[in-house]
């Protein structure tokens, strides 16, 4: 990518932050099936999402992974949910930091977004773990 974008100061730090909270195998998936078409929306959201809101140095990362589950729960996202589930190994958010976060959704996001949201985390850790015990 010799992109004027993908050789910026925010996009070297939304990959190193990307790769921190998602790991090198996400997003070396990620990056190998990305075409021309999905190629500025990658940009994108490496700079802005990565590069500015999860490098911002206020909140942790554990504290970020918390909130963004939470949103990502709030709003039906099951793939991203499963994704930052999954991301919490690099984070240091725990399950019981889960736990509580999606309380918060039930509250107020309601209950069946929550509940969808557990269910999601409730797999995420179950291969976790058989990933781990293997």
């Amino acid at each position: 990518m010799s992109d004027p974008a993908t050789s910026s100061e925010r996009y070297a730090q939304g990959i190193a932050t990307r790769r921190a909270v998602l790991g090198d195998s996400h997003v070396d998936r990620s990056q190998s099936g990305t075409t021309d078409f999905d190629r500025p929306f990658q940009e994108l959201i490496t700079e802005a999402a990565w590069g500015h809101v999860w490098s911002r140095p206020t909140l942790t990362k554990r504290e970020r992974s918390i909130v963004t589950i939470a949103l990502l729960a709030a709003l039906g996202q099951d793939e991203e949910v499963a994704m930052h589930v999954r991301a919490t190994a690099n984070t240091g958010a725990t399950r019981g930091d889960i736990c509580e976060a999606l309380l918060h959704v039930a509250i107020y996001a309601g209950v069946p977004a929550a509940n969808h949201a557990i269910k999601i985390a409730k797999q995420v850790f179950e291969q976790m773990d058989a990933e781990k015990a293997a």
